[in-house]
């Protein structure tokens, strides 16, 4: 008897979607209490990957792809398109963003997406000097004050961002210098929190976290705060996106609060506070490693700035492997523009339009059929040609680290936040000749000196 078997272009097999949508209505409360109270999100696709035998597979409202393999569908802008799917099938009220779609939300096809995504990358280009000497000149401060406590680093963070985006010095504002960044994430929290987990006592958290949207009421008079300070500081920039990119006045300002809150100060206040962690906790001699670099790299009075870093192999070696096992933003989505043949190592799969792909960041970058050894830390992963060749399958914020077209990405700072954490790594291991990190009585954690500090100056 005949086969009715068929197969795609490259030879795979084209299967039925493993999983279901489930019934209408007890299937996704299953998924979720399951996701965000019984299991957790990674053990949550874990033990649906390996139950369905499928890295590709159905689950209500949305098809999971937990591979290298089918990942890069979700940045084929020919394939799916963005429009209202930054966080999935919710979205928070556009009263967070002065009752306008800002840019994150809108596909590329857009018109005002292109003209927002120009701006905001030559805002980038004209400001990386700036951005390198910013840094600079809150690192002491912000390594100072991380010294008794981690979660410290957040209003330092904060402040470099407001100086080195917008040019904006929150000193200018007592009130902005001293609350502007729990402002900013108290307007963040209150639209991502009915689609994350924060740990608190179940199934209170389900029942009144989860269960609805929250009114922008909450934060109205503090983002109005944040948004005179940046009309009144940030006025040369705002100027720019008038004049040059054809944005309202209106429209610049809440597309750069956008930025500084969800795609930058979000992204940093996650990703560094991991990074430093994980490198005080080394008992491998990873510290002493990267000292060596950087003091061969800085050797006769050099400077540390982008360039000087990019000649650091292993600093960015260790700063990717941070990023692949713990990403800031691991879950992403596409809504898809056409009927496709979606393939993961093994099969191909159909989708049809409209369907929703959802994928998760932490396991893709786990892959054992790309990453050797993926459950191990290993920072000398990326070093060597083989090693620049995984950098394809690193995926930030919404596209992978060697992107280089900018309709591929949803964020405007992939690669400056990644080279702007390396220039962390760089300063911490001049500044100090061991370091250490520990378990706080409070839930963050803390860092602290464990042996002297060196001379920010490094040695020739």
């Amino acid at each position: 008897m005949a086969s009715s078997l068929s197969f795609n272009a490259g030879g795979l097999p084209v299967l039925p979607l493993p999983g279901s949508y489930g019934p209408p209505l007890l299937g996704p409360l299953k998924d979720r209490l399951d996701y965000f109270w019984f299991q957790g999100s990674e053990t949550f696709f874990r033990q649906r990957a390996a139950t369905y035998k499928s890295t590709v597979f159905h689950r209500p409202r949305v098809i999971a792809v937990v591979d290298c393999a089918a990942f890069p569908a979700l940045f084929d802008l020919s394939l799916v398109e963005k429009r209202d799917v930054l966080i999935g099938d919710f979205m928070p009220s556009t009263d967070f963003t002065g009752g306008m779609r800002v840019m994150v939300y809108m596909d590329p096809s857009e018109q005002k997406h292109n003209a927002g995504k120009a701006f905001c990358l030559d805002l980038l280009k004209r400001r990386a000097r700036i951005w390198v000497s910013e840094f600079l000149l809150s690192t002491d401060v912000m390594l100072t004050t991380i010294e008794k406590e981690l979660s410290g680093a957040t209003p330092c963070i904060f402040s470099f961002l407001c100086k080195s985006l917008a040019g904006a010095d929150p000193a200018t504002c007592p009130e902005i210098a001293d609350c502007g960044f729990a402002m900013l994430d108290k307007w963040l929290s209150l639209q991502i929190l009915p689609t994350t987990s924060i740990g608190v006592l179940q199934p209170l958290e389900e029942i009144f976290l989860h269960s609805f949207a929250y009114p922008f009421a909450l934060v109205k008079g503090n983002y109005q705060k944040l948004y005179d300070f940046l009309e009144k500081e940030g006025g040369e920039v705002i100027g720019m996106a008038t004049s040059e990119y054809g944005l309202t006045k209106e429209g610049a300002l809440h597309n750069l609060l956008f930025i500084l809150g969800f795609n930058a100060f979000g992204g940093f206040s996650v990703f560094l506070p991991t990074l430093i962690t994980t490198l005080g906790r080394d008992t491998t001699g990873l510290q002493g490693r990267l000292r060596a670099e950087v003091r061969r790299v800085l050797a006769g009075g050099r400077q540390l700035g982008f360039d000087t870093v990019r000649e650091m192999e292993l600093v960015q070696s260790t700063v990717h492997e941070v990023l692949r096992m713990n990403p800031p933003v691991f879950l992403q989505y596409g809504r898809a523009r056409k009927d496709f043949l979606l393939s993961s190592h093994e099969a191909s799969f159909q989708v049809r339009t409209g369907e929703l792909l959802c994928g998760y960041e932490k396991l893709a970058m786990r892959d054992p059929k790309v990453f050797d050894d993926p459950e191990t830390f290993n920072p000398d992963r990326y070093m060597g040609e083989k090693g620049r060749r995984l950098l394809d399958y690193l995926y930030w914020s919404n596209g992978p680290q060697t992107a280089t077209h900018p309709r591929l990405t949803s964020s405007v700072l992939p690669r400056i936040t990644c080279v702007t954490a390396c220039l962390l790594v760089a300063e911490i291991v001049r500044r100090y000749d061991d370091f250490a990190a520990t378990e706080a009585p409070s839930p963050s954690p803390s860092w602290k000196r464990r042996l002297r500090r060196r001379r920010c100056q490094a040695p020739s």
